[in-house]
């Protein structure tokens, strides 16, 4: 059975617990490198990043971008919304759908 994750600064993670997701805290860019590569070859499906750790190791996310597995999804931490999560989410709804279903006029 596969298993969801979330990486980040403690503040902004640590309610993610109570759903029954494994949390672990990171903040070093270095260790959150070790962490992905840790997570990511076991068995977890989805990995939740908050997207100010995320901005810090772009290069070793997209390492992950062409594999299906997992799936590594932006969200916002404490600090804010830096608008990266919603980005990558509408690109992958274009790439699936063929089209900017977010449009309008």
């Amino acid at each position: 059975m596969y298993k969801i994750a979330v990486l980040g600064d403690y503040d902004s993670i640590y309610g993610f617990a109570t759903l029954g997701l494994d949390t672990f805290p990171v903040t070093d860019p270095a260790e959150a490198v070790k962490k992905l590569h840790q997570l990511g070859s076991s068995e977890y499906a989805v990995i939740y990043m908050t997207e100010g750790l995320a901005a810090k190791i772009e290069h070793e996310i997209e390492k992950y971008k062409e594999q299906t597995l997992p799936a590594i999804i932006l969200i916002p931490g404490v600090s804010g919304n830096t608008g990266k999560g919603i980005e990558g989410v509408k690109k992958s709804v274009e790439q699936a759908v063929g089209s900017d279903i977010l449009f309008s006029n």
